[in-house]
């Protein structure tokens, strides 16, 4: 147990024949007591003094792992964010292929019929040029029979 100013101040010593000179040992307490009594204050207050800086110290720790999982949720959002935006990206870029592709094969296609119908005119175009020609040839040689020139005279006579 440890030693108070109490104690010392009721600690009674024997008495001997030449022993010490009462006057002196009771200042001599006194001033142990004193000396105690302050250590023990300033004791208390630097005890007082740690447990403040000890209690600022945990706050401080709880602030730096609280910033520790705050910088630590946020890399992780921002590593989802970029994840997810990476996802989106290729989604558009393969949404964006697959309406090229479309476009493209749709053009094609429409490519192709209007080739097929350019071939198809040409060929109309032919058979027109190939009957007028046949036609107009017959209308020509009709005009170059002699019947043509009998109908001729025909006319003149009834006029």
């Amino acid at each position: 147990m440890a030693l108070t100013p109490l104690d010392i101040h009721n600690k009674e010593f024997g008495r001997s024949f030449r022993g010490y000179d009462e006057d002196e040992v009771n200042e001599f307490l006194d001033l142990v007591i004193k000396d105690y009594e302050a250590l023990i204050r300033e004791n208390k207050d630097l005890q007082n003094q740690l447990a403040g800086i000890q209690e600022r110290l945990d706050h401080f720790s709880n602030i730096e792992e609280t910033l520790s999982k705050t910088i630590i949720i946020a890399q992780e959002a921002a590593d989802e964010v970029k994840s997810n935006s990476k996802k989106e990206a290729q989604l558009i870029i393969k949404e964006a292929e697959k309406n090229a592709d479309r476009i493209i094969n749709e053009s094609l296609a429409k490519s192709r019929k209007i080739a097929v119908e350019i071939e198809e005119l040409k060929k109309q175009a032919s058979i027109y040029r190939t009957r007028f020609r046949t036609l107009l040839e017959a209308q020509l040689e009709l005009l170059g029979k002699e019947d043509w020139s009998s109908l001729e005279r025909m006319e003149i006579e009834h006029s």
